[in-house]
């Protein structure tokens, strides 16, 4: 754990990944065999950081891959023809775009950690990182919809801003981490990643904003283009 680090920013932080879990397995429709697997590697990744595994970093290939790669195929895997009907079947748009609202206490937390020498300054919203804007609006765009006054049209576009967004923090907190293709913030890189309990920003909480943006999109425009063709239908 990052030393000197007051224990509130590591419990908001355990609060928000076990917000996020809790939000994903119930928008959908609880599969109790994926959100078991997201907790087992959720808990594994925990458990090497805190042996301080990934804070070497003179590695080759980077010890931080065992994070990087298993998700980024963990995404890919779920885009398969088959995961993605499931997934889209049983997903409740209303209750995915609320689970974006824990972008709020990530950035909060992102914010202490800078001011900790944890991190650098642009992965935080007085740097680069705009990705609160999804955070804050996420509870208003979900409200709306819930109530059916925002059409599925908006709603779309919200999400690839929101996956634009989050992407463009991850390439961001890529570059400046302390690794080989490091490109940014070599006065303070990112390393508060590799430290328990916040290397489970990368491992679990971005895979499943990333992947639930991607897959709501999918589910939006496949509802968007039945509604042209059948006039009157709807789902959520």
């Amino acid at each position: 754990m990052i030393e000197l680090l007051p224990t509130w920013i590591n419990s908001v932080f355990v609060l928000t990944l076990l917000g996020t879990l809790v939000l994903f397995h119930y928008a959908n429709g609880k599969p109790k065999v994926l959100t078991s697997i997201i907790v087992a590697w959720s808990v594994f990744q925990a458990v090497l950081a805190y042996t301080g595994f990934y804070q070497v970093t003179d590695t080759m290939p980077p010890r931080f891959i065992l994070v990087l790669l298993p998700v980024t195929v963990f995404i890919i895997y779920g885009l398969f023809p088959k995961q993605r009907r499931r997934i889209i079947a049983r997903r409740n748009t209303r209750l995915s775009t609320f689970l974006h609202t824990i972008r709020i206490p990530v950035e909060i937390v992102l914010l202490y950690l800078y001011l900790h020498h944890a991190i650098p300054e642009l992965m935080t919203f007085e740097g680069r990182n705009f990705d609160i804007l999804a955070g804050l609006t996420a509870p208003i765009v979900g409200f709306l919809y819930w109530k059916g006054w925002l059409a599925k049209t908006v709603l779309l576009g919200w999400n690839v801003m929101g996956v634009l967004l989050v992407s463009f923090i991850l390439f961001n907190g890529i570059l400046s981490a302390e690794l080989p293709f490091q490109q940014f913030a070599f006065d303070q890189p990112n390393k508060g990643i590799t430290y328990f309990p916040f290397v489970l920003l990368p491992a679990t909480i971005v895979p499943i904003v990333m992947y639930t943006h991607i897959t709501d999109i999918l589910k939006l425009r496949q509802e968007i283009a039945g509604s042209k063709k059948n006039p009157g239908t709807s789902s959520n």
